[in-house]
């Protein structure tokens, strides 16, 4: 029923689960609770506006909440660079994170487009 394949959606559900465990490690690491907070907020709200774009009434409705997700997946990509930037976790690790970041982006924008081209035909 919903507006996105299920795969998708359980991709994006993925995703924020792995950005959650990152989030615990620099938990136990004592690291700045500030960005453990930023990083579970914005690692979080990509499945939750994802699920809610699925889910979503309107067109309208699933445009908005693709386009929070795209910004939400842009500021958990920042925050993931950060912290192997500061070396707190091994890029080997972070960087397989970072880059499906990356291809969600690019689908969840390519889904947007694409719905922007059809409204304007």
């Amino acid at each position: 029923m919903g507006r996105l394949e299920r795969a998708f959606v359980e991709r994006v559900e993925a995703f924020s689960d792995r950005a959650l465990d990152v989030a615990e490690e620099l938990e136990k690491q004592g690291r700045s609770r500030r960005i453990v907070d930023q990083l579970t907020g914005c690692g979080t709200s990509v499945g939750a506006n994802t699920v809610e774009a699925d889910e979503a009434l309107s067109r309208k409705d699933f445009a908005k909440c693709v386009g929070i997700a795209i910004k939400e997946l842009g500021e958990t990509r920042n925050w993931l660079r950060r912290i192997i930037h500061r070396g707190w976790i091994p890029a080997a690790r972070l960087t397989p994170l970072h880059d499906e970041g990356t291809e969600i982006k690019l689908i969840l924008g390519a889904i947007l487009t694409r719905m922007r081209r059809n409204d304007q035909v």
